[in-house]
């Protein structure tokens, strides 16, 4: 599981895997671009040293985007920043084995802006570190069937679905949407005033929605809650059943109980 933290003012997600295999081993699945393509999302090619070059090929993309190495110091350290993010594996001796530990640091733009992508991206990282695991093990970990569970869980544990009231009294919500185009989602957005997307090439589609605060704020926040869960559920195809009843109580008495300023 991915923790969500604060590392030098900007949100940072920590991960930690126990492999059975030597430092050694780990290093060159996480460096050297014949293992990776076994493992990671995208062909990797890297000048393995510090300051060196490393680039990045998605499937079906077109071109390549290109990060810069920071540390290169085997079988311990390989750090590199990659569209202003900073990614950092430490490797260190666990027994007969290694511990890994990952943190992928947020640094571009509003902090709180970047942060709101953490959900996605610690649930991409779940799944390219299990495939890590199974590789080193000499096995193929299978692909999630779907996304939207794991990230939902995600967002939620990192709190990324509570809304929030403004000190003029607005109520906001803002939540990350992946990389769909805007055209695309527009149509699954509510039918009410104060739905709006928001596409940033570097950050992907986010929704925001606003709205005067009214006389019963707790509920107001709650209602407008459940209609983000659904349009972020529907965003990956996903028709989630409107909240029981016992779950909009529930969901109230937390807004009422702990009131979140923006």
């Amino acid at each position: 599981m991915a923790e969500l933290v604060t590392a030098d003012e900007r949100p940072a997600l920590r991960l930690e895997r126990r492999l059975k295999h030597a430092p050694e081993k780990v290093w060159r699945a996480i460096t050297d671009p014949a293992e990776l393509a076994h493992w990671f999302p995208a062909r990797v090619d890297v000048e393995l040293r510090d300051g060196g070059t490393i680039r990045f090929t998605f499937p079906g993309e077109d071109g390549t985007t290109t990060g810069r190495v920071v540390t290169a110091d085997p079988p311990r350290e390989f750090t590199f920043v990659w569209n202003d993010d900073t990614l950092r594996w430490l490797i260190s001796p666990d027994g007969d084995g290694s511990l890994l530990e990952f943190t992928h640091t947020f640094g571009r733009g509003d902090p709180a802006i970047a942060k709101l992508a953490a959900g996605r991206t610690a649930a991409g990282w779940d799944v390219c570190l299990a495939a890590l695991d199974a590789w080193l093990d000499g096995s193929v970990a299978e692909p999630p069937p779907e996304w939207h569970d794991r990230m939902a869980s995600y967002v939620a544990e990192f709190g990324l679905d509570v809304g929030e009231v403004l000190a003029d009294g607005t109520i906001r919500f803002r939540r990350d949407l992946g990389w769909k185009p805007v055209d695309e989602l527009r149509p699954l957005l509510p039918d009410e005033p104060g739905w709006h997307l928001v596409h940033d090439p570097g950050e992907g589609t986010r929704v925001e929605f606003t709205e005067a605060a009214g006389d019963d704020v707790p509920a107001q926040l709650a209602r407008r809650h459940e209609q983000a869960d659904r349009l972020f559920a529907a965003t990956h195809g996903v028709d989630l059943p409107g909240w029981p009843p016992e779950r909009v109580e529930a969901v109230k008495k937390h807004y009422a109980e702990h009131p979140t300023q923006g």
